[in-house]
């Protein structure tokens, strides 16, 4: 099995957004609030680049995109970063695709001198969060102010400075 990670390109951006829209529905993650709603989606590839100090990473399982995972300033924050749009299809899942995605973006967000890494799901993700759980990740009382996925339950944060 050949698994490749690498930044998102355009052609890569309607295969990630078919997998975003599936798997948030398979998860309840649908309509506004939530991040498959997010205008975004549509066309990935236009809005993780470092001119932005954002990445958006895709997974190729047999040259076949299974799912993605992006880092980017957390509503415009210099300090704060946000982990987004971890999607991955059922098949791809439970081997350590997720992990991968998530440490690269870790380390990217490191590099650009994030201190705290921000995110929110929803507890119906299970093994994102126990993912989310094992990399250090603390559950939050409240989304922080200026978050937008107002459909979420489940809010975390990573201070970045420590390993």
């Amino acid at each position: 099995m050949s698994v490749i990670i690498l930044p998102i390109r355009p052609e890569h951006d309607e295969a990630i957004c078919r997998i975003i829209k599936q798997v948030g529905t398979e998860f309840g993650a649908t309509g506004d609030g939530f991040g498959p709603a997010d205008d975004e989606v549509q066309c990935m590839s236009q809005h993780y680049h470092q001119s932005n100090r954002s990445l958006y990473l895709i997974s190729l399982l047999e040259n076949q995109v299974v799912g993605g995972c992006g880092i980017a300033p957390f509503n415009g924050n210099q300090t704060i970063c946000e982990l987004r749009k971890l999607f991955l299809l059922p098949h791809a899942r439970g081997q350590g695709i997720g992990e991968t995605l998530v440490q690269q973006c870790l380390a990217y967000a490191r590099d650009w001198h994030y201190e705290n890494c921000y995110l929110d799901t929803l507890s119906p993700m299970k093994a994102a969060i126990s993912l989310y759980n094992k990399l250090g990740f603390d559950v939050l009382d409240r989304p922080l102010d200026g978050a937008i996925h107002h459909g979420c339950d489940i809010y975390m944060i990573k201070s970045l400075l420590k390993r």
